[in-house]
C-alpha cells in the first residue's frame, strides 16, 4: 500500500488512490444524507430508516475497500481470472 521511494519518502501505490477516494466522497455523501435524515421534519421510523441504511452501506463499502487492498498488496490485480 505504501511504499518507500527513493530517498526514504513514502508514496500511496496508485492503484489504491481511486478506491480510498471514492470511498471517502461515498462516506461523506452517507453522512450528510443520515444527517439531513435527522433535521428535516419527517416521521420517527423513516429518520430511523433515514440512519440505519446509509450506516450499513458505510460499512459495505469499508469492507469493499479492505478486501481490495488486500488484493493489491497480494497481487492480485484480475480478480476475474477467479471465475
Amino acid at each position: 500500500m505504501i511504499k518507500k521511494a527513493e530517498g526514504g519518502r513514502r508514496h500511496l501505490d496508485k492503484r489504491l488512490v481511486a478506491p480510498i477516494v471514492i470511498t471517502a466522497f461515498l462516506i461523506v455523501y452517507f453522512l450528510i444524507f443520515a444527517g439531513l435524515c435527522f433535521v428535516l421534519p419527517m416521521p420517527l421510523w423513516a429518520k430511523w430508516t433515514g440512519l440505519i441504511v446509509p450506516m450499513a452501506l458505510i460499512g459495505v463499502s469499508l469492507f469493499v475497500l479492505v478486501e481490495r487492498i488486500k488484493e493489491v498488496r497480494s497481487g492480485e490485480e484480475d480478480d476475474l481470472s477467479q471465475y
